[in-house]
């Protein structure tokens, strides 16, 4: 597994160590999905996608409903297949949720049905997400404390699992790790903060110089589908509807990006297991792998 935060170099950092050890990638980019997103999202280029084969990139349209539990369904069914083959298969991506998923899984779930979705949603819109807060704390105090508050999807995916069971969320999150058939070497790829912010400012200029504006104006219609609530395109968004002008989108995005980088290595830091590495030490990390893999 090859984790860490936006821009630290994972894609090409994971394209080197699969050609060294002639394998294949698995993304665990949660937004290179869905493949109506491109440039925004920072997919790896025709080229980069021929010389190493990956899977679980632009498999999704925005219109299709996934989630992590399938994503862990999927994922795991795939490696099954793919070890007989390869016995070290990669997996690189910045998603924290579809990396735990793969490593230690999640619990079951309902699938939200549509009706109640669309009801919360109207609450979220009509009176904020102070509401939705107030009706998770009424059902679930425990999650309610170790939510991000500020996240309205977490709270009210919260709130469906609440409300379709009848019993607290918390209650069914058993964070019990499941036992996988393979074992697992974590790696996370960083940089020093003001590189890994320069990074981020400038594959933003080049994502608009590549043509990210006229691949969100295709997309504008869309607008409200979950897969669009990303970084790069919900900015864009507002300077569409002419909210901002393009000038303060463009720097919105980059300011978003650099917070979710922070968010990101918050999540990763977490995991004790990760060993890290700067994206040069490529050498380093292929003795470590060759070293677990000959145990």
């Amino acid at each position: 597994m090859i984790a860490g935060p936006t821009a630290a170099g994972k894609t090409l950092f994971a394209i080197e160590l699969a050609k060294i050890f002639k394998t294949i990638i698995f993304s665990c980019d949660s937004r290179q999905f869905y493949r109506e997103l491109s440039i925004g999202t920072a997919k790896p280029t025709a080229t980069e996608l021929a010389s190493v084969p990956h899977h679980f990139i632009g498999h999704l349209s925005i219109h299709d409903y996934y989630n992590v539990s399938m994503y862990e369904e999927d994922s795991i069914s795939l490696f099954r297949e793919e070890s007989v083959i390869h016995p070290v298969i990669l997996m690189a991506g910045g998603s924290g949720l579809y990396i735990d998923a793969v490593c230690k899984g999640v619990d079951f779930f309902p699938d939200p049905d549509p009706e109640l979705r669309s009801y919360l949603k109207g609450i979220l819109t009509d009176e904020g997400i102070g509401r939705i807060r107030e009706m998770l704390l009424e059902r679930d105090p425990s999650y309610y404390h170790a939510v991000d508050l500020s996240n309205p999807n977490r709270i009210l995916r919260a709130l469906e699992v609440c409300m379709t069971t009848g019993r607290p969320y918390s209650v069914q999150r058993l964070n019990s790790p499941k036992t996988r058939d393979f074992r697992i070497l974590k790696i996370g790829i960083d940089l020093p903060r003001n590189e890994l912010f320069d990074r981020i400012n400038g594959r933003v200029d080049k994502m608009i110089a590549q043509g990210l504006l006229e691949e969100v104006k295709g997309l504008f219609t869309h607008r409200h589908l979950n897969a669009l609530n990303t970084v790069g395109y919900k900015e864009l968004f507002e300077y569409m509807e002419d909210k901002i002008p393009l000038e303060q989108a463009i720097e919105n995005i980059k300011t978003n990006t650099r917070r979710y980088a922070k968010r990101q290595l918050t999540w990763f830091r977490k995991d004790k297991e990760i060993k890290w590495f700067h994206p040069e030490q490529i050498s380093d990390v292929e003795d470590l792998i060759t070293e677990e893999a000959g145990r």
